[in-house]
């Protein structure tokens, strides 16, 4: 959990990004201190029409990469996913921003609840999370961002976000161990070490996710996991690539039950079943629907006039 100097010396929010009115930080002092790969804030249009989640990139990171990355989520489908819908012009400084949903990240869900979820949880967690790796593989796109931070708990199901983390880190071809931003322990060694992010990097990426939701560490000892678990995640732990499990095994694993099938990328959610009222523990739901209500409550501030701007036409004063 992070310090209270660590707390004092992160900085500051920002009041505004682009044209958004920032309400609070997502990731707050219950995150546990984990890694998240970039800045993220609740906030608000001025007039108060529309709230998104609106990302940034950490301080050093290569605002063009970051954007790159962002772009091209724009193009993730399925109902787990949550792709970027609005990005920064061209010459503004870097952010994206997709509509705002009442959600905890991973890490926050955990201090909420006083310890790793239960097995139902993480098995909920792992299927769509698989199923969203899978059509995003179909598209010939590699997550290359799927960490504990990355994910978010919503009521109705998780929400997969930090699209390209990896990439947007460092460049192919070099050392991306201890880059801040990206998490150590979820971070497949192949691309730690510069290697090209595939799709069986994104599998070990998931194996360490899932592993983090049930007993609170990436990398935990094998005891640690439940029972069910230990074998499939243990494989997706791997060093070698070709050890993993395919993700076809390991939805067929998490969904065993589900008649919906993944023949196209419009196909109906194999996981949705799972997410059925009980699916995240009651101090979970709790503070999901905290957040909500005090962003829904916060006010926005109208910007003051600058002391040069021109009075406003007598049509805009109130007329008696």
């Amino acid at each position: 959990m992070p310090t209270p100097d660590a707390e004092a010396a992160a900085p500051r929010a920002p009041r505004r990004i682009g044209p958004y009115t920032v309400i609070t930080r997502l990731d707050g002092s219950a995150s546990r201190g984990d890694v998240v790969p970039e800045r993220r804030y609740i906030a608000r249009t001025p007039d108060g029409d529309r709230t998104v989640l609106v990302s940034g990139p950490l301080p050093g990171a290569d605002p063009q990469r970051y954007m790159t990355e962002a772009d091209a989520s724009r193009y993730l489908l399925g109902p787990w996913a949550s792709p970027a819908t609005e990005l920064a012009a061209p010459g503004d400084s870097p952010w994206h921003a997709r509509p705002y949903l009442p959600a905890l990240p991973l890490p926050t869900a955990l201090a909420v609840h006083g310890g790793p979820l239960p097995e139902h949880t993480v098995r909920a967690l792992g299927a769509a999370l698989a199923e969203t790796l899978v059509v995003a593989h179909g598209q010939n796109l590699t997550h290359a961002g799927v960490s504990p931070a990355a994910v978010l708990l919503a009521a109705d199901g998780p929400r997969l976000t930090c699209f390209g983390a990896v990439r947007a880190a460092a460049p192919d071809g070099t050392s991306r161990s201890g880059l801040p931003g990206l998490d150590p322990g979820s971070l497949p060694p192949e691309q730690a070490s510069g290697g090209r992010p595939r799709p069986l990097g994104d599998v070990y990426a998931l194996g360490a996710t899932l592993a983090y939701a049930a007993t609170g560490h990436t990398a935990p000892e094998r005891d640690e996991l439940p029972s069910s678990l230990r074998a499939l995640v243990g494989r997706c732990l791997s060093r070698d690539p070709g050890a993993r499990p395919q993700l076809a095994e390991l939805l067929n694993e998490f969904a065993p039950d589900s008649a919906a099938g993944l023949s196209g990328f419009q196909a109906a959610s194999r996981a949705t079943a799972l997410f059925a009222p009980g699916w995240l523990p009651a101090r979970v739901i709790a503070a999901i629907v905290h957040q909500s209500a005090a962003v829904l409550a916060a006010e926005i501030v109208p910007p003051e006039r600058p002391s040069w701007a021109p009075p406003l036409p007598v049509s805009a004063h109130r007329q008696d």
